[in-house]
Parts: C-alpha cells; sequence; structure tokens
C-alpha cells in the first residue's frame, strides 16, 4: 500500500454548506459542480460477471446484523460468479494517520472557530473519522470495480467524493434510520448544529447515490423526505442461511416451556419491558423457563431487575454461538424492541418454525402478520406483551400454527438466494453504462 501524505484539512463542501446555512452565515466555499450523474435502469440480454466493492465506516467483521448482512451478501454473490471485495477502517493500516489525529483535529477546531466562532465535539469527531476513511480508501483502485455498494450514510458521502473521476454506479443501504433516530433518542438536540451537519450527510449520502437498497419499505417515507425518488429505490428484504436443523436430540425434551430472546442487551431492544411483562404474569411460569441470550452494557442492570422482581426462572446464557440448537429447544421466541429495521433474530426464528412476539417496530411487520406468522405487540408497552404471551403459553396449538406460517414466508423472502438475486438484478441494470460509452 502506497503512503500519500493527505492534506490537514479539506472540508466537504456540502457539510460546511449546512452549517453555515444553521449560523446564517452567507460567505461561501467553492460549490461543488460535480453532480451525480443517475443512471436508468436496463435489461441486460446477458449477464455480466461483476467485480463489486462493498464499503462500510464500521470495522468488518463484528458481531451484529450488519457483519451478517455484509456476509451473507458476500457469499451469495461469490456463488453466483462474482468478485466481491469489502473494505473497512479495520482492512489498513492505521499507524501513519493516527499520528495525524492531533494536528488534525486542531486544525479543524480552527476552522470552525474562525468560521463560526465555535465548534462542536461531535462533529470534529465524525470530521476526523470520515476523513480518515476517505484517506484509506484512495489506497484503493476504484477504477476495476464494477458496482460501490455502501453500508451507511458515511461511507456513502465519502464514495461520492472518490467516485467523481470514475462515475461508478454508487448503491447505498442504510441499516438504521439515521439522523430521524438520534434525535428520537436525544442522541442529538433537536434545532442543534449536530442536527444541521448530520441530516447533511443523510441528504448527501440519498441524493449521491445512484440507487438504494432499502431493507424494508419502512424506510421510504424517510428516503423521501431527504430527497430520494420512488424511481431509484428498491427493496430487498435480508436474506440468511440459517444451516441445516440441529440434530432432534437438541429438541426441549425437559417438559418445560422455554421462552428465547435472542438480541444484543442494550435499551433500544426492550429486555426490561419483557421483564415486567414476566412479573405480572408470574402465576403462568411456574413450568417456564426464559433464556436471555446476548452481551451488551446493559448485562447487570438487568440482571439486578431480575433479582428485584424475583425472577428466579430468568438465565442470562450470554453470547452464544449456537443459536439455531438454542432455537430448537425453545417454544417461544420474544424480541420486545422499541427501535429496529429487520431484526436478524427474528428471521432466524422464523427459519427455527417458532411462535414469535416481537413489537410493531421498522419493517417487522412486513415480514411477521399479526395473528398469522406471530403477535405483535406495541413497543414499550409491557401490559401488552404481559398478554400476548398468555395466549402462547395457554394455546399450543396457536404456537404451531404461527411457527409454520412464519416458517413458510422466510424459505420463500428471506433466504441469502433470494436476497442475492434480487440485488444482483439491481447490480446488472446499470452496467450498460460502460457499454454504452
Amino acid at each position: 500500500m502506497t503512503r500519500r501524505k493527505p492534506p490537514l484539512f479539506i472540508p466537504y463542501p456540502h457539510l460546511v454548506s449546512a452549517m453555515d446555512q444553521y449560523y446564517g452565515l452567507t460567505k461561501a466555499l467553492k460549490k461543488d459542480k460535480n453532480k451525480p450523474d443517475f443512471v436508468k435502469p436496463s435489461e441486460l440480454r446477458q449477464k455480466k460477471k461483476m467485480k463489486i466493492l462493498i464499503t462500510t465506516f464500521w470495522d468488518y467483521p463484528f458481531v451484529g446484523g450488519l457483519q451478517n448482512y455484509i456476509t451473507a451478501l458476500k457469499s451469495g454473490l461469490e456463488g453466483l460468479g462474482h468478485i466481491v471485495h469489502i473494505a473497512a477502517p479495520n482492512h489498513f493500516e492505521k499507524s501513519y494517520i493516527e499520528g495525524m489525529r492531533q494536528t488534525f483535529m486542531e486544525d479543524v477546531k480552527q476552522f470552525f472557530v474562525k468560521r463560526y466562532g465555535s465548534f462542536s465535539e461531535k462533529i470534529i469527531q465524525n470530521v476526523w473519522r470520515m476523513q480518515k476513511y476517505e484517506w484509506m480508501l484512495k489506497c484503493v483502485d476504484i477504477s476495476k470495480y464494477d458496482i460501490i455498494h455502501a453500508q451507511d450514510r458515511f461511507t456513502a458521502n465519502v464514495m461520492h467524493q472518490l467516485n467523481k473521476d470514475y462515475q461508478k454506479p454508487l448503491l447505498f443501504t442504510p441499516h438504521g434510520f439515521m439522523t430521524h433516530t438520534r434525535l428520537k433518542f436525544n442522541l442529538i438536540e433537536k434545532g442543534s448544529v449536530e442536527e444541521a451537519y448530520f441530516l447533511a450527510i443523510d441528504r448527501k449520502a440519498v441524493q449521491s447515490s445512484t440507487h438504494i437498497i432499502n431493507l424494508c419499505e419502512y424506510f421510504r417515507p424517510l428516503l423521501n423526505g431527504l430527497g430520494a425518488e420512488e424511481r431509484k429505490m428498491t427493496t430487498v428484504y435480508t436474506g440468511i442461511d440459517f444451516g441445516i436443523d440441529p440434530p432432534e436430540k437438541s429438541k426441549n425434551t425437559s417438559g418445560k416451556t422455554i421462552i428465547t430472546c435472542i438480541s444484543r442487551l442494550r435499551p433500544r431492544k426492550g429486555h426490561k419491558y419483557l421483564f415486567e411483562a414476566l412479573s405480572l404474569i408470574r402465576n403462568k411460569l411456574v413450568n417456564v423457563e426464559i433464556w436471555i441470550v446476548g452481551e451488551g452494557s446493559m448485562r447487570e442492570e438487568l440482571e439486578r431487575q431480575c433479582q428485584d422482581l424475583q425472577l428466579e426462572n430468568v438465565h442470562f446464557l450470554g453470547k452464544r454461538k449456537d443459536i439455531p440448537k438454542i432455537l430448537k429447544r425453545s417454544d417461544i421466541f420474544v424480541l420486545p424492541t422499541t427501535s429496529d429495521t429487520l431484526p436478524i433474530s427474528v428471521i432466524e426464528a422464523m427459519f427455527a418454525r417458532k411462535a414469535i412476539i416481537t413489537t410493531n417496530c421498522g419493517g417487522i411487520p412486513e415480514i411477521i402478520q399479526d395473528n398469522h406468522s406471530g403477535l405483535i405487540a406495541e413497543p414499550g408497552n409491557s401490559q401488552q406483551l404481559a398478554e400476548k404471551l398468555t395466549i402462547l403459553l395457554d394455546d399450543s396449538t396457536l404456537r404451531n400454527s404461527l411457527a409454520q406460517n412464519a416458517k413458510c414466508f422466510a424459505e420463500q423472502h428471506l433466504t441469502i438466494a433470494s436476497m442475492t438475486r434480487k440485488i444482483e438484478e439491481v447490480y446488472q441494470s446499470f452496467l450498460h453504462r460502460g457499454e454504452m460509452q
């Protein structure tokens, strides 16, 4: 890898413009005249083997849904004969760049102080991370790829900068609700300069992308509000390879009903509402075990909550690698999330043929139909969650019916093969551009 000493600070013009507008500043930077050249999808007579670059602002591999998605997409596309490379920050040498951190951060602060009279630490940190990733990606020969697929808003902004000379099809898949979610959970203050700055990142990611591949339909209204056109969006549900069914001996033979929740232990996953619901139906839990699978920052707090509520049949299993086996032994799967897109754990439970209780969040209602392939509760509603649990604990016939319907839907719509085939079609639709030049 050839080292290039980067300039100390080159601001992203659209982000500075957003801050200028926030502060009412009329002094302008040189405008970016390189407007994105969108390409209309068209049918190709013959499929072309492609070289695809998947980019992510986060380390890969890493625990979580994003890693699972990238891994599944890569393996699926390679299975179709394409060449797929992944570019993540931890794939590059950082030492020489990290040495510039202090000088760069000071330069950025001085730029903002001189221009606005103040600076935001959140913005400074983000400017550094985006610029650092851009320097790293300059070592990648973009010209050799047919498709670039950014997996987050930050990468979409960075790749737009680097792609100006190449004009490769740049696709964008948002995996979260971006600034909208951060405002919802008070991680960014409404009306602040941080809101203006990060919304500018969102808009640029949307507007500079050749096409957007959504994980679920729930994204559409949000992206429309950021400037996305309907014709430039395609929804492709996440597909997984759940693997071969575990042996019969892994089935539940304890005689107890097992309720399982598989998720990172984070506030937005709603574990506390599950425990509140369980405390409301204590008399129904005599022959029930609750398995909490996953690790996270809230483990100690959640364990204390269980002790306070005297939920002695709740067991914290920690991080596990045998999820199919755990689900095979389970009777009911619960995910009481309060903010989500399309959780992989729900899809895993569908393939495992489990009765599912989850919430009306994000794209979940698109794959779980209430009273048909699962039961849906409102997020944060412990009483309603308790009622849904009671229904399934009392009715094994309903459990079996819901579970079978969920598995049928998953096998038809949520496989890696299905996901990859649809995304490949989107990729191929843009390749006529090179043939016409």
